[in-house]
């Protein structure tokens, strides 16, 4: 019988409503191994079974009962008990002779029977069935799809999924794999094999057309496909973005295990749900029955109190909970499998050695914990999804993509504009701070200087052949690597290097083998426990070698200094301040032209210096020196025509500095020096004398002797007066007399006919000598005076001087 509270209730339970049950994201499919997927399936035929449960009990009616008709005797034998072992249709039969009974009782008296009976005599399980299915099937449910839900493990999960389906999307990957694949159909590439033909192709032919990739090994060479689509600069921007986006998940999700833990739990959970649904199910199922006895006080209202009731459902109930406890156990069965998955096997470990050795990209590194499990599920659903992952896990292959950005970016047009003239004249292109080397570089066949800064992990590619005037390279804070073909090319080629690195150990070796090198300058500093050793690689092959820059902590010359000692002409050592005390290696390098000992702590001249008879150009700036009595040492220096003592702590000049009459140019700049000795000015071939930045108060009369004086700074002293005698340097061009205490200028400067540069600013002058006139030589640019002892000379001076 329906009634409006059925029909109403009918509405209430409609399938749509447990959609939001079963909806999820159509991308979180891919974590959704085969076991889940069946189990989903399973879930949505037992949600079936209890929605139409449901249904029936809300829209039919529950149970129909009518009274019983036995004698009072017959009253402790339960009602319905005749019927009971009985088939339906003799049942139908019995009803059918006793036709014609009157029980006297209104529908309103049936219905309160009815719903009587149905409250008390019916057993729990067979009324709330149907219910009990949707409930269990509903906590099934929750527990399949709370991972993706529970906030500490959604967002993983989602950001997981959207990395995964943009690198799988990637124009990159595609192009990545594609060219491992050409690579494969052309079978493995040694790095052997690829000497021999460079080597057999002649150092200007070596690796044209071809582009090296370097993968496991760094010897390992392959060529690349020449039928691989191009990315565009968008698309190599959005890879280059995916590459650091994996980096900092990778770097996030290793770090624990909530999604392995939580994804154990929920299968534990729906393990134990399982049991627990079979157990009471095969217990109870048997409590659904046709017919149920009701026996109720009810004689004063209804005149009867034992009632036999028909549960109108009860047929198909029981086939219902037959499927559904079959469905449980199908559920159950999968729910064990997975739990046997997850623990027969490490699952918080994830190898990519099949993906490696199937795409050659050997440096793709296993993954741990979260990342490790997401990918096993991965694989469950289709490998394909981790091995196009994969890609993004590998440094060469985000190197392949720098360099394919980089070329986009630096055109052979663009890098073009930045060709300069570097100090020697050279065609020279400088790239600093960037991500790779593009390899559009090689292709200005016209540069003759390389200069890369702060560029980290170069490798030179065969390209670099086509630099046919390449003649200089400095690496800068840029660790390169040199194939062999490409060091047969620069061994002869190459005229100066410059490296700059942390340590000196970093050196690339292959610098050591450029047999044509000239110039070679080395900055870096050498560990703790190298530095007394001062250990340098061997310089034998450095046959033309002439120029040695070493700028360290050694504390000694390095010994491999001698390995050039026959042709080295110019050897630089700047310490930074650390001492350097053995140099008796300086002593065989008999044709050695150029010394400098910058910054090497030294105390006093090394005697080694001495035996240096090609020694002509000295320079021992920022170092300790107080006293320079060993000066009178340099006589055996007969080449010796430059000394540079500046920036030291000299006190004095021993008179015996007259020995040097050969010497050209004398630096004493920056010391502490408060007089000069008179025996200077028989040093009668000196055209440079610097003694600025000193104390000097007064100057000897004999500076007068040097007839070949050209230039001569006494800038910032404490000079109150000239000698006259100062004036008899007639060759005398530059004069640097500015920050003293000058008052006055003699006029005896008009005899300085050669004159072009006068510095007198910062001094007491009160106005200048209009001999100056008489300085042919000396220009307004050239005179260094405050403008109003300027405007102080006569016009027709001012004239002369401002004439072009």
């Amino acid at each position: 019988m329906k009634t409006a509270g059925s029909i109403n209730l009918r509405s209430m339970i409609p399938v749509a409503e447990f959609k939001q049950f079963t909806e999820q994201q159509p991308a979180l499919k891919v974590l959704k191994p085969w076991w889940d997927v069946l189990a989903e399936y399973l879930t949505v035929a037992m949600l079936m079974i209890g929605v139409f449960g449901c249904t029936l009990q809300v829209t039919q009616d529950k149970i129909i009962c009518l009274p019983s008709h036995e004698p009072q005797e017959n009253s402790s034998e339960a009602p319905c008990q005749q019927l009971l072992p009985r088939g339906v249709s003799e049942q139908m039969g019995g009803l059918r002779e006793v036709r014609g009974l009157k029980n006297n009782l209104d529908l309103q008296q049936y219905s309160f029977i009815n719903q009587l009976c149905y409250e008390t005599a019916l057993h729990w399980y067979a009324k709330y069935f149907p219910y009990l299915v949707v409930i269990h099937t509903l906590i099934f449910m929750v527990c399949t799809s709370f991972w993706f839900k529970f906030p500490g493990t959604s967002s993983k999960i989602e950001h997981f999924i959207s990395i995964l389906g943009k690198c799988f999307d990637s124009p990159w990957t595609t192009r990545a794999l594609s060219e491992v694949s050409g690579e494969n159909n052309k079978g493995p590439t040694t790095g052997r094999a690829t000497v021999a033909v460079a080597a057999t192709a002649g150092p200007g032919k070596a690796g044209e057309g071809e582009k090296e990739k370097v993968l496991a090994e760094p010897e390992k060479v392959v060529t690349e496909p020449p039928a691989v689509t191009l990315l565009d600069k968008k698309e190599g921007e959005q890879a280059k973005a995916l590459f650091e986006k994996v980096k900092k998940f990778r770097v996030h999700v290793e770090e624990g295990d909530i999604l392995y833990t939580m994804y154990i739990r929920q299968t534990v959970l729906k393990v134990c749900k399982f049991l627990a649904i079979l157990v009471y199910n095969l217990v109870y199922v048997e409590k659904i029955s046709f017919l149920v006895a009701c026996r109720v006080e009810t004689s004063e209202v209804t005149g009867y109190a034992s009632f036999c009731c028909n549960h109108t459902k009860a047929h198909l109930f029981s086939k219902l909970a037959f499927c559904y406890i079959s469905f449980v156990c199908v559920y159950g069965l999968t729910c064990l499998y997975t739990l046997y998955w997850l623990f027969h096997r490490p699952l918080k470990e994830y190898s990519f050695r099949s993906v490696r050795e199937e795409t050659g990209m050997g440096d793709i590194p296993d993954v741990k914990n979260d990342f490790a499990f997401m990918l096993h599920l991965i694989d469950q659903y289709d490998s394909l999804y981790s091995k196009r992952f994969a890609v993004f896990l590998s440094e060469v292959s985000e190197s392949r993509l720098k360099q394919l950005n980089l070329n986009h970016e630096w055109t052979p047009e663009k890098l073009r504009q930045k060709l300069q003239r570097n100090a020697r004249g050279r065609l020279e292109l400088a790239l600093c701070m960037l991500p790779g080397l593009p390899d559009t570089v090689f292709e200005l066949s016209e540069l003759e200087a390389l200069r890369l800064e702060a560029i980290c992990d170069i490798t030179f590619p065969p390209g670099l052949s086509q630099l046919v005037h390449l003649q200089e390279l400095s690496l800068l804070h840029s660790p390169a690597r040199l194939p062999f073909s490409s060091q047969i090319f620069l061994r002869d080629r190459l005229k100066v290097i410059r490296v700059k690195c942390e340590e000196l150990r970093e050196v690339p070796l292959w610098v050591f083998g450029l047999r044509g090198l000239e110039e070679l300058h080395l900055e870096g500093l050498f560990p703790p426990e190298l530095a007394r050793a001062a250990t340098l690689e061997s310089l034998r092959e450095l046959k033309q070698l002439k120029v040695l820059s070493l700028r360290s902590n050694a504390s000694k010359v390095p010994a491999s200094v001698t390995d050039v000692a026959g042709h080295l002409q110019r050897l630089s050592l700047h310490n930074d301040g650390a001492r350097l005390l053995a140099l008796n290696s300086l002593k065989k390098l008999a044709v050695l032209r150029e010394l400098e000992l910058v910054a090497c702590g030294l105390e006093r001249i090394p005697h080694a210096i001495f035996s240096l008879g090609a020694l002509q150009e000295l320079d021992l700036k920022d170092n300790h020196l107080r006293s320079i009595e060993e000066i009178l040492s340099f006589q055996h220096c007969r080449k010796l025509v430059t000394l540079r003592l500046w920036h030291n702590q000299i006190a004095y000049v021993p008179e015996h500095v007259r020995k040097l009459r050969s010497l050209e140019q004398l630096y004493l700049s920056h010391n502490k020096l408060e007089t000069l000795p008179s025996q200077l000015g028989m040093c009668s071939g000196l055209r440079l004398l610097d003694v600025s930045h000193n104390g000097l108060r007064s100057l000897p009369p004999e500076l007068g002797l040097l007839q070949n004086l050209q230039h001569l700074a006494l800038s910032y002293n404490a000079l109150e007066a000239l000698p006259d005698e100062l004036f008899f340097c007639r060759k005398l061009r530059t004069l640097l007399l500015d920050y003293n205490h000058l008052s006055q200028l003699s006029p005896q400067v008009g005899a300085l006919r050669a004159l072009s540069r006068l510095e007198l600013k910062g001094n007491r002058l009160e106005g200048l000598p209009e001999e100056l006139g008489n300085c042919g030589g000396l220009k307004k640019a050239g005179l260094l005076v405050e403008d109003t002892l300027y405007e102080g000379l006569p016009a027709e001076v001012r004239e002369k001087m401002e004439e072009e």
